[in-house]
């Protein structure tokens, strides 16, 4: 998994980086599903799976007691293990 920055323009739109754009064969025109679970922002190319795995984290967090912040705090430290492993080993 990677994170990239983007920025929001003042009309309201964003640019998907050039090489997400070329690895998902995205091009002008296509449509991009935005989902959003409380204060977090998935977009994904693929509309079809964006309603189950909202249910699924949902289902998930609500079972487990997690609050998002948690699961944010939880993927932050992932990443970063991950990180160090690819990158400062």
């Amino acid at each position: 998994m990677k994170s990239f920055p983007i920025r929001l323009q003042q009309d309201g739109t964003i640019t998907v980086p050039k090489v997400i754009q070329d690895k998902l064969n995205l091009h002008e025109g296509d449509y991009l599903n935005l989902l959003e679970i409380e204060e977090l922002i998935i977009l994904t190319s693929k509309q079809t799976k964006v309603p189950q795995l909202n249910e699924q984290i949902t289902a998930i967090r609500e079972q487990e007691k997690v609050s998002l912040e948690e699961l944010l705090e939880g993927l932050e430290d992932e990443r970063k293990i991950i990180y160090k492993e690819k990158y400062e080993s």
